[in-house]
């Protein structure tokens, strides 16, 4: 299972938020490139940086802060927050994106996000499927929409998508466990056969298995092998790092027991 831990960036300074909320944003440090680097420091490969400025101006704003993390670290980093455009991406791709997340544009223009499934392939593509009582939400999680969470994660499998990103809104930041019957009810609904009723009617598909990254409410070190006996392929923490609840020593021995 991979460890991811998460950088939020507003005003290029590392925060975290709330349930998504901005209003709850705290700073922890203003220097989000040295936070990098003790991660890399302590064998973390990955990252989950997130551009909050983005993701409310709804197109990339802090892509310095993904250039200067790309060129002074060998951390593979997933990028998202505002991105919304093939422009978006191109600036993405070019300041040092492994690979990017697509949210509210695989709800809202269905045909862009999968257009760049088709341009870019599926590893360089992966779908953020944030959850409010199994709704999809958007928009920074400031919109809900009509989008059942699982019946979208199943559509964007049938499309080629590979690693989807869940975060149970509710769980965010707030230090009380991730969503283990969520992420437990996913993966016994995905890698079968089915009809689905779409956009177009009724549509029999194959869904392949899925790579599920669990993020939201990581609280406690032991929850990480419980996340990983399930099959979740990957998980983001946050706050229980930047609070202490978990060391990097903690993940340094994790990753090498596996």
């Amino acid at each position: 299972m991979r460890i991811i831990p998460a950088i939020d960036i507003i005003e290029g300074k590392c925060v975290r938020l709330a349930k998504g909320d901005y209003n709850t944003q705290k700073i922890y440090n203003e220097n989000p490139l040295e936070v990098a680097k003790a991660f890399e420091a302590h064998g973390i490969e990955y990252l989950h940086l997130v551009d909050l400025d983005g993701a409310k101006s709804k197109h990339i704003v802090n892509q310095k802060v993904l250039e200067r993390i790309a060129g002074k670290t060998s951390l593979k980093i997933d990028f998202g927050g505002g991105l919304k455009t093939d422009e978006d991406l191109h600036i993405a791709f070019e300041s040092g994106a492994n690979q990017i997340t697509g949210g509210s544009i695989a709800v809202k223009n269905k045909e862009v996000f999968i257009g760049w499934i088709m341009k870019y392939g599926s590893d360089k593509i992966i779908l953020g499927a944030d959850a409010n009582n199994e709704k999809v939400a958007i928009s920074g999680w400031l919109e809900e929409s009509e989008e059942e969470l699982i019946p979208f994660i199943k559509r964007y499998l049938a499309r080629g998508i590979k690693d989807v990103i869940c975060t149970d809104i509710s769980k965010d930041g707030m230090l009380e466990g991730p969503s283990f019957e969520l992420y437990k009810k996913i993966l016994s609904q995905t890698s079968v056969n089915e009809t689905l009723i779409g956009p177009s009617g009724v549509e029999d598909i194959q869904v392949p298995g899925l790579n599920l990254i669990a993020s939201g409410g990581i609280s406690a070190f032991e929850e990480l092998p419980r996340l990983s006996k399930m099959g979740c392929s990957g998980t983001i923490i946050g706050k229980a790092i930047y609070e202490n609840r978990i060391t990097l020593k903690q993940l340094e021995q994790f990753i090498l027991s596996q």
